[in-house]
């Protein structure tokens, strides 16, 4: 049977970390240093983002990350629209050696929703 989309996700999940959008807000108002990668689509991202966030799409990130994500080493939190696609591309990064990332869990819905800062 082929694989669907919702079995690539949960792989991915079992081999990152996740973070909840409430964890993320709490880290952001304590001033820690993070790298927020925003992997949803460019007009996503237009409508609205973390504070800070670096936008690279899911569907060029092993393309643009090494020149855009310089320090693997970073603090960083991958976030979507609702968790997936992070988890997609979060896995994709550790294969590329970014070794201290965390996919936010429930994505900008979620921190739409407890009312996390919104740039746009």
């Amino acid at each position: 049977m082929p694989k669907t989309f919702q079995d690539f996700v949960r792989e991915a999940q079992s081999r990152i970390r996740e973070i909840s959008a409430e964890d993320v807000l709490r880290r952001v108002q304590r001033g820690e240093r993070l790298v927020v990668l925003d992997v949803r689509e460019p007009d996503e991202y237009q409508r609205g983002h973390l504070p800070g966030a670096i936008s690279i799409p899911r569907g060029v990130i092993e393309g643009q990350a090494p020149q855009l994500l310089r320090d693997p080493g970073a603090e960083m939190v991958v976030y979507c629209a609702s968790g997936m696609r992070s988890a997609l591309a979060a896995d994709t990064l550790q294969q590329m050696g970014y070794a201290n990332l965390h996919s936010m869990a429930g994505g900008f819905r979620d921190w739409s929703q407890i009312g996390g800062p919104v740039d746009r």
